[in-house]
């Protein structure tokens, strides 16, 4: 079953996956953008987008084990 979860995962755990990968990943191009421009504002402002995709990576790993604990009664 683990080997093969993406597969059969929930349509709002893969939401939420790609949610936190892609707020990260927007994230670190702010800073990337910020930091190589000399803009500190916007280097501080991409910290929150990081910090939310985490949160939703967290959310993701939550959602996963109770789907894999509810698998795993049945």
């Amino acid at each position: 079953m683990l080997n093969e979860f993406w597969a059969t995962a929930s349509t709002t755990y893969k939401a939420i996956v790609f949610s936190a990968m892609g707020l990260i990943a927007v994230g670190i191009i702010l800073n990337v953008v910020g930091n190589s421009t000399g803009n500190q504002a916007l280097a501080l402002a991409s910290l929150p987008v990081i910090g939310l995709g985490l949160i939703l990576h967290i959310v993701g790993l939550v959602v996963r084990g109770q789907a894999v604990r509810k698998n795993l009664k049945r």
